[in-house]
């Protein structure tokens, strides 16, 4: 699984971040997991440095990101030391390192949150692997993550959990119980893993903190509170991630470097918010050193292969787009753009030279059309690619010509699968792809679902391409083959207490060679 992006890490910034790509020297290992009384004597570090646990991320073929944060106090900036900490790891092939094929020392520095991103290369393809950290004597939990098969090995089947939109104060993260028990091979999150509001009395979880975070001390301890949720945590240390952001992990409904309240949050002021967030995102996130930011700016759309089965593009579709249109005919303006011309070029070259069987879109925000006015006439949400037709009607038509193109979304707090249809203004027109727009984690909270569906089915009949729309809460999960993607959208009755029996609320399948998704 190859990785690509537009800019590479300058050698200043790859610096901050320990490869550990080669084995240590035999005096060096042998040191390693001794007990701290029998090493050289240390300053005494806080207990509970990994209150935050570990993550794995970005996988390729021969290599995988490893995270851990120290933290002992993690919701007050974290609670360690201003000075850098040497931090040991190590990766086994085996639960009980009793094989361990990798292992070094990344620092955790203060500039970065004490958080360590850890680039592991060398290791086997298409296999589970193990990790572990260790710190001022004291052990993380044990990781497990899997790396992909070989770019040009055989198709060997994917398991795929598509998650987004964990809203804490509306309700534990209780679906990712059962994605656990699943064992997807990788999480597919595509945005709002925090958000943004300040705390609320009648929460279900109340957020940390007095107000919106707008500093990076602010940012830190919401992501920290996030990460002490124990199924997270849980399924963070079982398979390794895919992420990308929306906008609550800043402010809701951004464009680029437009804040949703221009009139609030002046331009200066905005931009020192932006950076703030994208230093705290980057810092609990298992991904590369090509992701540290840049001040306002974090390079994040980005591509992974599946062996010959399946080419994954992550979009970033918050810092290039034009400003949300307010009409429907500013939705319609040939020159608005999500994407923004170096990443839509680098899109589509990914798309058409793949040579993989499957080529898959994780998008932030919906696709296909939404057409919320019952009847003649349209009434588009503009966040969304209706509010950027003439791109979307442009990309459509390149994905005519893409070989089995399946879009991963979120945002909605919806399950909402279609048929891309090639025009969505043409009823006849053919379908070029296929959609599934996940349902949020507990974003939305539970709802009524005999409410939900008096409001939304008489929506059916002016947007025929959906093939299901529901408003539990949940994750899909996909298992590639060679001949399909089964597709099955999981959900759970309530996300108001911690725990919850999930079920499988329909089956879909998207079959090679026939544009399109069905119920089976």
């Amino acid at each position: 699984m190859a990785a690509g992006s537009n800019r590479t890490a300058s050698p200043d910034r790859r610096r901050l971040l320990t490869t550990g790509a080669a084995v240590l020297g035999a005096a060096a290992s042998a040191q390693l997991w001794l007990p701290a009384t029998a090493r050289a004597a240390e300053t005494p570090l806080p207990d509970g440095l990994f209150t935050l646990g570990v993550a794995s991320g970005d996988p390729l073929h021969d290599g995988v990101v490893l995270w851990t944060r120290l933290a002992p106090d993690p919701l007050n900036g974290g609670g360690m030391p201003g000075r850098t900490v040497p931090v040991e790891w190590e990766v086994a092939i085996d639960s009980r390192f009793s094989a361990v094929v990798r292992r070094g020392v990344a620092q955790a520095r203060p500039e970065y949150g004490h958080s360590v991103h850890v680039d592991v290369r060398g290791l086997r393809p298409g296999r589970v692997h193990w990790y572990r950290f260790r710190a001022g004597g004291q052990l993380s939990r044990v990781g497990r993550t899997r790396t992909a098969p070989l770019p040009l090995g055989i198709q060997s089947p994917v398991r795929i959990a598509l998650a987004s939109c964990q809203n804490w104060q509306h309700g534990h993260f209780t679906p990712y119980a059962d994605m656990y028990a699943q064992d997807p091979d990788v999480v597919v999150f595509v945005g709002d893993y925090v958000y943004e509001s300040a705390p609320s009395a009648t929460a279900v979880r109340r957020h940390e903190g007095r107000g919106e975070p707008y500093t990076l001390t602010q940012y830190r301890n919401r992501y920290a509170q996030y990460r002490t949720d124990p199924d997270l945590q849980r399924m963070h240390a079982h398979a390794p991630w895919v992420v990308t952001f929306d906008d609550h992990e800043v402010d809701n409904d951004f464009a680029g470097e437009i804040p949703q309240d221009p009139g609030s949050q002046p331009h200066d002021a905005f931009t020192a918010r932006l950076t703030a967030a994208y230093q705290a995102y980057y810092e609990h996130m298992p991904v590369r050193a090509a992701q540290i930011p840049n001040g306002p700016h974090i390079q994040m759309y980005r591509r992974f292969r599946f062996g010959q089965l399946a080419m994954l593009n992550v979009l970033d579709t918050r810092q290039y787009r034009s400003d949300q249109a307010v009409s429907q005919e500013g939705a319609q303006e040939p020159g608005r753009t999500m994407l923004g011309a170096r990443q839509k070029r680098w899109l589509l070259d990914s798309l058409h030279g793949s040579g993989t069987r499957w080529n898959l879109i994780a998008s932030q925000i919906m696709m296909a059309e939404t057409d919320l006015l019952p009847g003649p006439g349209k009434r588009w949400y503009y966040d969304a690619w209706d509010g950027y037709q003439a791109e979307r009607n442009a990309l459509l038509g390149e994905l005519a010509r893409v070989r089995n193109p399946v879009v991963l979304s979120g945002d909605r707090h919806l399950t909402m699968i279609s048929d891309l249809k090639r025009d969505f203004a043409d009823p006849a027109s053919r379908a070029v792809g296929a959609e599934f727009v996940g349902t949020s984690v507990s974003s939305g909270g539970d709802r009524d679902q005999a409410a939900f569906h008096a409001q939304w089915d008489p929506l059916k009949a002016d947007n025929p391409h959906w093939k299901l729309i529901d408003a539990h809460c949940g994750y899909h999960l996909f298992d590639l083959r060679e001949d399909a993607v089964d597709a099955r959208v999981r959900v759970v009755d309530t996300v108001l207490k911690p725990h919850a029996t999930a079920r499988t609320l329909a089956s879909l399948r998207v079959t090679d060679g026939k544009p399109g998704v069905r119920r089976v």
